[in-house]
């Protein structure tokens, strides 16, 4: 993206409207968390703040434990992308925005489990397909979920402990997020 820049009055309360183009672009949503820090230039600098993106190395080890124990492929996101990923399509996963379809199940905070037919797309532009999603939310508000990744040795109808053991690990991140 290219550098943008804008001049904004602050108001008497210190708040500084950001743009809707900005917003819409950014993917920017009201009530969404910003990160606010300065750097030595003397510049304030605003990012998205993601609670399950700072524990991307604890998803990551339950991920890959969620593997070890279920043989099944397993990945976690924030409502905006995947943070985590063990097993299957890990390098095409990683990193990547979400589809759409997972998206609005991210925020809806739904829970998903495939028949064995229908599977849910993980990422945009890329080939990796979960059988199951589980939400991960704080305080009521929805931050993201764990899945279970579809790949060549793993059915496309998971069993009932690699369900388990998943909805485990939606409950175990949710509770770190409200600690």
């Amino acid at each position: 993206m290219k550098a943008t820049g804008i001049v904004r009055r602050i108001d008497d309360l210190g708040r500084v409207v950001i743009p809707k183009e900005i917003r819409r672009t950014l993917k920017i949503r009201e009530g969404m968390p910003m990160e606010i820090f300065t750097d030595v230039s003397g510049e304030v600098i605003l990012k998205k703040y993601s609670p399950v993106g700072e524990m991307s190395s604890l998803a990551q080890a339950y991920a890959e434990a969620l593997v070890t124990l279920t043989g099944q492929g397993a990945a976690v996101c924030d409502n905006e992308q995947v943070i985590a990923v063990a097993g299957p399509a890990k390098r095409e996963l990683l990193r990547k925005p979400l589809s759409p379809q997972l998206e609005e199940l991210v925020q809806g905070k739904a829970s998903f489990i495939s028949t064995g037919e229908n599977t849910l797309p993980i990422a945009q532009g890329a080939q990796g397909e979960a059988v199951a999603a589980f939400p991960v939310a704080a305080a009521g508000d929805p931050m993201g979920a764990v899945l279970l990744v579809k790949g060549e040795k793993s059915p496309g109808k998971p069993g009932s402990e690699a369900l388990e053991s998943a909805r485990a690990a939606s409950l175990f991140l949710s509770r770190q997020l409200e600690v």
